[in-house]
């Protein structure tokens, strides 16, 4: 069984993913780690280095790679995965379930202001303008998001509710 996740950056993925691939005795990987280590270099040094281009078709044909093998897994994926090189309709054909944690902008917010000097996209963000620069990306990848077999609504849950509510709507 192949499990993906999608979202925004900060919405749980890689937490949510390690609990679910646990549950559900599967492989957990998260995308950008293994673009990290199949690379050698840190996300954020591929897209000054080498720019995004580079990145998304890296991206992906280590995602091509992934969904291809016969390994079972929990498959976290990049806040912008979705929204490239026909990446959703790849998820979409090859795993079984695609499924979308969807938080809010003001709880978005809460979780990555306290993250965000680890987040290259937003580091130079002071508080006032992440709801903008969030809200934007957020309408703009939406569309990508919604596609999504299943979308959990994440606000306010603890990551084993969210476990309960994947493992509910896949089994």
């Amino acid at each position: 069984m192949k499990i993906v996740l999608v979202g925004y950056m900060g919405s749980g993925k890689s937490t949510i993913g390690k609990l679910l691939a646990a549950a559900c005795h599967l492989q957990f990987i998260d995308l950008d780690d293994h673009i990290e280590h199949k690379l050698h270099s840190a996300i954020a040094d591929i897209f000054s280095e080498k720019g995004e281009l580079f990145f998304r078709k890296s991206e992906h044909g280590f995602l091509k790679q992934l969904l291809h093998s016969e390994a079972d897994m929990v498959l976290a994926t990049g806040g912008g995965t979705p929204c490239y090189s026909g990446n959703m309709e790849l998820m979409l054909q090859q795993a079984d379930h695609v499924i979308y944690l969807k938080l809010s902008i003001p709880e978005l917010i809460q979780r990555l202001y306290k993250e965000k000097e680890h987040r290259p996209l937003i580091s130079h963000l002071n508080a006032g303008e992440m709801p903008d620069f969030i809200g934007k990306h957020l309408f703009e990848r939406s569309h990508c998001y919604s596609r999504a077999d299943h979308i959990i609504s994440c606000d306010g849950k603890s990551g084993e509710t969210i476990v309960a509510e994947v493992k509910k709507l896949i089994s």
